[in-house]
């Protein structure tokens, strides 16, 4: 069963959807579509069209599954609702507190549409998700820990940009190395957002501008900056497009636990990624769930849906059988 694939906005996600979709055989891209001029819209597969978002509700009988790939602060709680009213759709919805929200909206949209909508796909919330249930339910008598990066936070980035005097900004999250190593060792320590990771941000400023400003305007900046070890680095734009244009990310889930009668407290398990560009491994994950998607609705299912719905044989294009024999 082939997945026919549409694309909801074409900045680097999108981009990245559209060539997930090349390495999987299984699915087909028929359709982009973008707010901006589609003329001005250069895809790589060709005789695929861009479209209006205006118009995607014109296409639906031609997809299977919409893949949104705007932004989480405006884009999708509008996005995701709405086009769920036609389409099956993904989304990789990242704000944590207003997931709940979010899911209401969509399903409330999936259930009039008789469609099925799978949101907040991708590594955190997503695969990092799946491990925290996995792991909570195998080890209940323990703790969980989350450590991001090293790597490319977009939105403190985007916030060390909006300073006065910054012309272009990177800031990097990375792992206190000791804070990793002294869970791994199972002791469960009790560790502050500052223990956890530190914050480093590699700024060109504009001629002139005043850099001890800047600094001190990043650095004591609420709720980005000013709970943690920061480190501001200026540099020249010659060494910015060196070094720090790629989209690096990853992680760690760590969990802890004691078994038996308490005895046995160095249980652990830990599932890490390490990740050359974030939103094209972000792409794959949303195509892999896309294929769910499908399957999920021609079975009939409809609603809103998150990762901990959804079977993994689902997200595979090989058969129940093939599975059993190859990766059971």
């Amino acid at each position: 069963m082939k997945t026919r694939i549409g694309i909801a906005g074409y900045g680097n996600l999108g981009r990245g959807v559209e060539f997930a979709v090349a390495q999987n055989p299984d699915t087909e891209l028929v359709a982009v579509f973008t707010r901006r001029n589609p003329e001005t819209v250069k895809i790589q597969t060709e005789g695929v069209k861009v479209y209006p978002i205006a118009e995607a509700a014109s296409h639906k009988d031609e997809i299977d599954v919409l893949i949104l790939c705007g932004g989480s602060a405006t884009d999708l709680p509008v996005q995701t609702p709405e086009l769920a009213k036609n389409f099956n759709v993904i989304d990789s919805f990242d704000t944590h507190a207003r997931i709940p929200e979010h899911f209401a909206d969509v399903d409330k949209a999936c259930k009039e549409g008789h469609t099925v909508g799978i949101i907040s796909v991708g590594w955190d919330p997503g695969l990092f998700s799946l491990n925290r249930i996995y792991a909570e339910s195998i080890l209940p008598n323990g703790k969980t820990y989350t450590f991001w990066g090293k790597g490319v936070s977009q939105g403190h980035s985007d916030a060390i940009r909006r300073v006065a005097g910054v012309k272009r900004g990177i800031q990097y999250t990375i792992p206190v190395p000791e804070a990793v190593e002294e869970v791994r060792a199972c002791k469960n320590p009790e560790l502050t957002t500052r223990q956890k990771h530190t914050r480093e941000c590699f700024i060109v400023a504009e001629e002139g501008a005043d850099l001890q400003k800047i600094e001190e305007e990043i650095k004591t900046m609420p709720n980005y900056f000013s709970d943690y070890d920061t480190t501001v680095h200026f540099i020249s734009e010659e060494e910015f497009d060196r070094d720090h244009t790629a989209m690096p990310h990853g992680g760690f889930v760590i969990r802890t636990g004691k078994t038996g009668k308490g005895e046995n407290t160095d249980q652990l398990i830990e599932y890490s990624l390490k990740l050359g560009s974030n939103p094209e491994f972000t792409s794959s994950v949303l195509v892999a769930y896309a294929r769910a998607a499908h399957r999920m609705a021609s079975e009939g299912q409809t609603g809103c849906k998150t990762v901990f719905d959804v079977a993994p044989s689902y997200l595979s294009p090989l058969s129940g059988e093939e599975l059993r024999a190859h990766l059971l």
